[in-house]
């Protein structure tokens, strides 16, 4: 007597349907680097078999920390086949930047590149869990059968994002198989087949939601070690990519990359959709992306990795919605919250909650259920959204969310500096820019940029150091909290620099 599996949305039959349909198409491929679907779902399953026998299981987190590398696809394929958590750490982080992180998902096995396996080993000896090494989990051998975990569901955690909240505080953004497997299905964007050139690394969850996208359409998934327009371009020529996303500080590289090198745009011929997002899209910069590559219809993505993709301006509407955000996303539904005009979303693409984290789940969401956004918005009569503003002060930068206060505690101590305050300033390229605003001790001398950036650079990431610094009289804070008063900081430190 047969027994009928579930029919739950899991992430691990995606793997198991390219390998069955398609076993000789590439899956995913980096530099030189490639495995087709069957040898995608082959060494899945050998990781998983290794897993089991290192005691992950369902439910159990991993987290890993490395740079982009084609290991991470089994392990993910593998961990979601086991119903274990994958959580992926930023690998631009310190050693103790990635500590705390980390240490959010209470992971039972911490899983890094060989180049970060020293710092690894005391960051695992410091939460208390397994170390292992990218590349040397499973090893070779007789093919491992294809775990089957019949308590697996596709409400149960798939991945674990970690995520910036407004004071600073990373959460774990938690979705489900489900989740996961409706963000990423074919019906979900009306797209042509063929390969995706991924630029964003493997931490984001834009890399997987992509990855994944192109996986249920058992297409290729290419990912890059960096995000260089030589690279790039390079990647979409040989691939014959038709898929690429990029937020526009990459586009505006890929511009000059093509601008210096004419041939480089026959290389981009075979692109049908290319898409920007994750900050403001100026209209320059769409007609740029239409002047070079002439024959892809652009897309321009707003959401968050608790909401998934929420508004989408297509390209028809670009130049009549300057500025705009576009439409709701099919079973995406928006408001306004009439007292503050912050937008919120509610769906079957939420998020499932901050892991072990009630308290900041229930302030993200209303007593309704509607996902709070953190941006302020406005909607015309045909029904186009656009971002007018934030109701927190994270900024972002490049696709990258840095909190304010987190880079203060670290510059406060420089000893010329008697305050400081972080500010996002408006920026073409980047979105936003972080700005230090600083007040100077009598007497010292006013550090510049580099020195702020050397002072912070071994305790914060790269992306999260100050890309200007304005001396001013005094940081404005309100009275009895004495807590900075952003909005008006920003407004003085614009019209200085401006001025």
């Amino acid at each position: 007597m047969s027994t009928v599996r579930s029919r739950d949305l899991l992430i691990g039959d995606v793997f198991r349907a390219g390998a069955a349909a398609v076993p000789g198409r590439v899956a995913v491929a980096l530099g030189d680097r490639s495995l087709t679907f069957a040898e995608l779902d082959l060494a899945a399953n050998a990781h998983a078999a290794a897993l089991a026998a290192r005691g992950i299981g369902h439910g159990d987190r991993v987290v890993l920390w490395s740079a982009t590398a084609v290991d991470a696809v089994p392990l993910f394929a593998a961990l979601a086949k086991l119903g274990a958590v994958f959580a992926p750490a930023n690998a631009l982080l310190g050693a103790d930047e990635a500590t705390a992180m980390a240490a959010l998902a209470r992971p039972t096995l911490l899983v890094v590149d060989p180049v970060r396996a020293g710092p690894g080993t005391e960051i695992a000896a410091r939460l208390g869990c397994d170390l292992a090494v990218l590349g040397a989990i499973a090893e070779p051998g007789p093919p491992a059968p294809d775990p089957v975990v019949p308590e697996l569901r596709e409400t149960d955690p798939h991945v674990l994002f970690f995520t910036s909240g407004t004071t600073g505080r990373s959460k774990g953004v938690v979705l489900s198989h489900r989740v996961n497997y409706l963000r990423s299905h074919p019906g979900s964007q009306l797209e042509p087949r063929g390969a995706t050139v991924c630029m964003y690394p493997l931490f984001h969850m834009g890399a997987w939601t992509m990855a994944l996208s192109a996986w249920q359409q058992q297409s290729t998934a290419v990912f890059v070690e960096r995000a260089d327009a030589d690279v790039l371009c390079g990647e979409i020529a040989r691939w014959r990519a038709t898929r690429f996303n990029a937020i526009p500080a990459v586009w505006r590289r890929i511009f000059e990359h093509v601008d210096a090198h004419p041939g480089a745009a026959a290389g981009l011929a075979s692109l049908r959709i290319v898409d920007s997002g994750t900050s403001a899209t100026p209209p320059d910069l769409l007609l740029g992306i239409k002047a070079r590559v002439p024959g892809a219809a652009r897309r321009v993505f707003y959401g968050s990795t608790e909401a998934g993709a929420v508004c989408l301006l297509r390209d028809e509407d670009m130049e009549d919605r300057p500025g705009a955000c576009g439409t709701p996303q099919h079973s995406v539904r928006v408001r306004l919250d009439p007292a503050t005009g912050e937008l919120q979303v509610q769906g079957p693409l939420l998020f499932d909650g901050y892991f072990e984290d009630p308290e900041a789940t229930a302030a993200a969401l209303t007593p309704d259920g509607w996902f709070r956004t953190g941006d302020l918005a406005s909607v015309d009569a045909d029904g186009f959204y656009s971002i007018v503003g934030r109701a927190a002060q994270v900024i972002r930068t490049g696709g990258e969310s840095v909190a304010p206060v987190e880079v203060e505690l670290v510059l406060a101590d420089h000893p010329a500096l008697a305050d400081v305050a972080v500010v996002g300033l408006p920026d073409p390229e980047w979105g936003e820019t972080v700005c230090a605003a600083v007040v100077v001790h009598p007497g010292a001398v006013a550090p510049d940029v580099e020195a702020l950036r050397r002072h912070a650079g071994e305790r914060l990431a790269r992306f999260k150091l100050p890309r200007r610094v304005v001396v001013v009289a005094e940081i404005p804070r309100t009275p009895a909290t004495r807590q900075v008063q952003r909005a008006l900081l920003a407004e003085q430190v614009q019209a200085q620099v401006t001025g």
